[in-house]
């Protein structure tokens, strides 16, 4: 998809990337503009798909999910059918936030967030190691978060 967005329209998209509960009226006002051709806007990059979805970013440690653990895959064989069924399964996880297919020394990179390491062994234990087409797993657990964000510097597209 081509992106053809205006000085207003990343404004917009940056505006709302970092909070998007703001109302059309307070977006409007830091525009300058008036409140309607705002609202058309954003309607407007949503039917477009720049804007996915709205969420709330939650403080995963207030709700109990102290650990952040990232999992290298590797696969045991590389159809198409082993890479649609390892994400099919991977998508009932609810550990598993972010699943990416990567380059280089694995097949997949996963990113979860669990309670403590007892609750990572068992997600090992009980889930992941069932997969009959998994190869090699690698663990690197978090330590310490230097920077996450969802926000994209709209600047650099």
């Amino acid at each position: 998809m081509q992106h053809n967005l205006d000085k207003i329209d990343t404004k917009i998209l940056s505006l709302l990337q970092q909070n998007s509960n703001r109302t059309t009226k307070s977006i409007a006002t830091e525009l300058g503009m008036t409140t309607t051709p705002v609202f058309e806007r954003i309607k407007k990059l949503e039917k477009q798909g720049y804007i996915k979805k709205y969420v709330a970013v939650l403080n995963n440690k207030k709700i109990g999910l102290k650990q952040t653990v990232f999992i290298g895959i590797t696969l045991q064989g590389h159809t198409r059918s082993y890479l649609e069924k390892f994400v099919k399964q991977i998508n009932n996880f609810p550990e598993v936030i972010e699943c990416h297919r990567v380059s280089g020394n694995f097949d997949y990179l996963l990113k979860l967030v669990v309670e403590d390491i007892e609750a990572y062994e068992t997600f090992i234990i009980s889930k992941l190691t069932l997969l009959p087409y998994l190869g090699n797993v690698q663990s690197l657990i978090a330590l310490s978060t230097g920077k996450e964000t969802n926000e994209i510097d709209l600047s650099r597209v």
